[in-house]
């Protein structure tokens, strides 16, 4: 009885999240976090943690396609992670291989046109999950509705590291002025993988850092993160809509912050330049209290505002 009305109750607490959100990131990155803590705590060997942990990614991507997310990059093997056992090394790379070539066959993936990219250091992998990555690449890269990043042998200060040494060589090599270096240079010079700057970060396991995940595609857009205290292997739907709202929240904040600061500007303009200010002032409705944009329309002159067809 306790578990049905626990499993009500999540239900209604899931469907009343969905209600309240409007819309999806449209990148999503995941740092999961909390496999062999989950583990120790149910008496099982990390081994199993991780494996629980697979069928939280699965369940993922499926939110991630109902949401209308377009991209999500999981944190699955950093290069810190190469410092674990040589057992628990062997049996990661043993679990990805099984679990990407499960998703390059699965008729969901291929019903969701899910294209699946790989992003790190990959040649400090095993030959065997090498050959597997290829193979899932291959399957899934005529699809462009949803792309799954799986970050293996990731390490963001690597990434910059990488992507800044190659273009001093080039600079040396007299193959790039030093004046051309700007943020597309180096942006090109990146892991090849993301499509998309990250606009939000969910980190399970309680802690609140990001361990060095995608700086420059989730610090450069200033991302919103959202913490959370289940493991990974325990992340239910109801905290991924959780941090979509998170986002939301953010996003509307960013948007009511970029309208003041507008408004500010609207304020300082005169003369030649009223009627464009007016446009702004239109464009801007949407984002703030009417009683606020009725101080700039009587600053401005402007009318009331009109309804759109």
């Amino acid at each position: 009885m306790v578990s049905r009305t626990h499993g009500l109750l999540n239900r209604t607490y899931e469907r009343l999240l969905e209600r309240e959100i409007d819309g999806a990131p449209t990148h999503v990155a995941v740092i999961q976090d909390g496999n062999r803590r989950y583990a120790d705590e149910h008496g099982k060997d990390a081994a199993d943690g991780h494996r629980a942990g697979a069928e939280t990614t699965e369940a993922v991507l499926d939110w991630c396609a109902d949401c209308g997310v377009e991209e999500l990059t999981l944190y699955t093997f950093s290069t810190e992670n190469f410092d674990r056992s040589a057992d628990e090394r062997e049996h990661l790379f043993s679990l990805l291989d099984e679990k990407l070539h499960e998703f390059a066959d699965a008729e969901r993936v291929h019903e969701q046109e899910v294209r699946i990219r790989a992003i790190g250091e990959t040649d400090r992998l095993p030959e065997y999950l090498r050959e597997t990555i290829d193979y899932a690449e291959e399957r899934t890269a005529a699809y462009d509705t949803l792309q799954l990043n799986i970050a293996l042998a990731y390490g963001g200060r690597t990434e910059l590291l990488g992507a800044a040494r190659e273009a001093a060589r080039a600079v040396e090599a007299g193959d790039l002025a030093p004046g051309d270096v700007d943020s597309e240079e180096i942006e090109r010079r990146l892991y090849s993988g993301p499509a998309r700057d990250v606009d939000l970060i969910i980190r399970t396991g309680g802690d609140e850092r990001t361990s060095n995940f995608l700086p420059w595609h989730a610090n450069g857009n200033e991302a919103a993160v959202f913490f959370c205290t289940p493991y990974w292997p325990a992340f239910a739907k109801k905290d991924f809509l959780r941090a979509i709202r998170t986002y939301e929240s953010r996003e509307q904040s960013w948007r009511r912050t970029r309208a003041r600061r507008a408004l500010a500007l609207v304020r300082a303009v005169g003369g030649a330049e009223l009627d464009e200010a007016r446009a702004i002032v239109e464009r801007l409705r949407e984002y703030l209290p009417r009683g606020e944009l009725e101080t700039v329309t009587d600053e401005t002159g402007d009318r009331e505002p009109t309804t759109a067809d």
